[in-house]
């Protein structure tokens, strides 16, 4: 008999920082894409700030700031690829691998 649950609970994602927000909002109005960037992050924070007013609970704060930072963290692979060129258009559509949906 193993000693090991059957099933392992998940590791919590660990807590961003207190200033992790504002951390955040400097960094995004110092990208090239501020303008656009910039907006949508504040629409973003405002609306986990309501949620968590209204729930008590501050997940949906932390998801804002983990996804923000996910995506200035990979925006230079991203642009970077862009600005390659690379065509796509030999790929495969999806239906021809797993079949059509029924």
């Amino acid at each position: 008999m193993s000693s090991q649950p059957l099933h392992q609970q998940p590791v919590p994602l660990p807590v961003p920082a207190p200033a992790a927000a504002a951390e955040l909002r400097v960094r995004i109005a110092a990208h090239a894409a501020a303008d656009r960037w910039l907006p949508a992050f504040e629409r973003d924070w405002g609306a986990a700030l309501e949620e968590s007013r209204a729930t008590f609970d501050l997940t949906a704060l932390h998801e804002v700031v983990r996804e923000w930072q996910g995506r200035l963290d990979t925006a230079p692979a991203v642009e970077t690829f862009t600005a390659s060129g690379y065509e796509d258009t030999d790929s495969v559509a999806l239906e021809e691998v797993i079949g059509a949906r029924r």
